[in-house]
């Protein structure tokens, strides 16, 4: 199942991310679960948690898939 998220703005960062979903509590917590397990962007593994995320952008963490509108 795809769960889609809707950015307000241009983009949201990927830790920006990780705490909204709840996956993370603090910018601190997403630097250690990205060096921990690394997710992947549009099929491609990534841990920078100040990575821009953008509309049309697809990110498996956890477990899910998430589509970015």
């Amino acid at each position: 199942m795809i769960k889609t998220f809707a950015i307000s703005g241009e983009y949201i960062t990927l830790g920006q991310f990780l705490k909204e979903e709840s996956i993370v509590s603090s910018g601190g917590q997403a630097k250690h679960y990205l060096e921990e397990n690394p997710v992947q962007l549009n099929g491609e593994t990534e841990a920078r948690r100040g990575k821009k995320l953008r509309a049309g952008d697809q990110l498996v963490v956890a477990g899910m898939q998430y589509e970015f509108k």
